[in-house]
């Protein structure tokens, strides 16, 4: 592939110049510094522009599934452009809309039988947040507007979406953002108060009761969701503790609060169902998911609702009045589509349940390491917490995560051959997702390469 753009500028010149990149600081490239371009995937593997060659550790951004280079993706995506490249949903259906909701249907649980698309999982939250408020008013509770969700909890950029994220830092640059969003504790358990460290199901107790004060502490007829992802991403992939969801349920249903299972990253396979409210037995009244749905092929996302929540849609001139101008796009049901094709001809669904064992057996073996706490998560995504300590569990402060994961670890972990995250929106972890499609000689290579770079890590220190 030529290093030039179609003007003849260097590319890595004309991305100082006139890319601006996503949650990226532009410093680094200012003075000599270059972003890394890549230029092709296959398999579980990407190649730069310099044909260096990556295990791709987090599936592009938690995303592609079925892994790089499927040609018959691409297929399916050019021969629907040919017959219909695009057409809206607004007050029209198309064909690849039709039939991937009535898909999408059957793979949820309960009674999840209405889809409505959007073009991403920002989106899809945004939607989710909506109708719940408009819900609550149709069926003439119109104070239920609030919502709950938990600390650390990345939910989307859009401005409802970030009010419903816990993320400080994320949000501070945008304020005031959408009132009504509160905040309780996540399933951290690694982090969990001392006298629950040694009982999982306490502490999940515990972790879920906590919703309960806060619908109490703002009144249930002010409260319309609570915004739950199955293993919450951000702070490191936190699993939720036995008898969770099975408690938040109950609280939901007390107090007649909507439950929206936030799945764009764990859905599509990521934890083993195509569903992870399924690997974890609850049935919400939303699920929020993209990403995996099209393994990243064509942008999609879409938010799943109950009959219940769509029945006040039913009649007179009752509408959810909103959309996107691209949600449910011809060419991107068309690859999902052939994306679930894929899902469902090569079993990856059981390939994940069945391997993500020797997963975690292999990232396990790190903590031999001093500097790893922790490693936790489920299916094919795990997060590996750094410490200063194991023994009382010292993290780093702001100067040494910077250090570390900043100016050692991203750029270390790349060059050694591995993409991945080393992210520090909580405690400072190693963030893995990798391709659905991966067995025990990447889980090797994977392993290799983390206690390699990050033994040298702790030599930095």
């Amino acid at each position: 592939m030529t290093a030039t753009t179609p003007q003849g500028t260097r590319r890595s010149d004309a991305a100082r110049d006139h890319l601006w990149m996503h949650f990226t600081r532009h410093s680094a490239y200012e003075n000599g510094g270059e972003a890394p371009v890549i230029v092709r995937g296959d398999g579980a593997y990407i190649w730069d522009a310099a044909g260096r060659r990556y295990l791709d550790g987090l599936a592009g951004l938690f995303t592609v599934q079925v892994g790089h280079g499927r040609t018959e993706l691409a297929e399916a995506a050019a021969r629907q452009a040919g017959e219909l490249a695009f057409f809206p949903l607004w007050s029209y259906a198309h064909p690849g809309a039709i039939d991937l909701a009535e898909r999408l249907a059957g793979y949820a649980p309960g009674d999840l039988n209405r889809v409505f698309f959007t073009t991403g999982g920002g989106e899809a939250v945004e939607s989710a947040w909506k109708l719940a408020k408009q819900y609550w008013k149709l069926v003439g509770r119109p104070t239920k507007h609030k919502v709950i969700s938990r600390a650390v909890a990345y939910h989307g950029t859009p401005q409802g979406a970030l009010s419903i994220t816990g993320i400080p830092a994320a949000k501070e640059a945008f304020e005031p953002l959408v009132p009504g969003a509160f905040k309780v504790p996540n399933t951290n358990h690694y982090r969990a108060p001392e006298h629950l460290r040694d009982d999982a199901k306490a502490f999940g107790r515990w972790a879920a009761d906590r919703i309960e004060e806060a619908i109490l502490f703002e009144g249930p007829e002010t409260v319309a969701a609570v915004f739950l992802e199955p293993v919450q991403n951000s702070g490191g992939c936190f699993p939720p503790p036995p008898g969770y969801f099975d408690r938040v349920r109950e609280i939901c249903d007390t107090y007649d609060v909507l439950l929206v299972s936030d799945e764009v990253i764990c859905a599509f396979g990521r934890i083993g169902s195509m569903f992870a409210c399924d690997d974890f037995s609850y049935v919400p009244d939303i699920i929020t998911c993209a990403k995996g749905l099209t393994s990243g092929y064509s942008p999609l996302g879409a938010m799943i609702a109950s009959d219940r929540l769509f029945e006040p849609f039913r009649a007179g001139s009752t509408s959810f009045s909103h959309g996107y101008t691209f949600g449910g796009h011809p060419v991107s049901t068309a690859v999902a589509m052939a994306n679930l094709d894929i899902f469902e001809r090569e079993g990856l669904n059981d390939h994940v349940k069945q391997n993500a064992p020797a997963f975690r057996a292999t990232l396990e073996k790190l903590l031999d390491l001093p500097i790893v706490g922790d490693v936790r998560g489920e299916g094919y995504f795990y997060g590996i917490e750094l410490v200063k300590d194991k023994a009382t569990r010292e993290t780093f402060d702001d100067d040494e995560s910077e250090r570390l994961l900043r100016g050692f670890l991203s750029k270390a972990l790349f060059d050694a051959g591995l993409y991945c995250r080393a992210d520090d929106r909580g405690d400072p972890v190693v963030q893995l997702a990798p391709p659905l499609i991966i067995g025990q000689p990447e889980f090797d290579e994977i392993e290799g390469i983390l206690r390699s770079v990050l033994s040298e890590a702790w030599n930095h220190l």
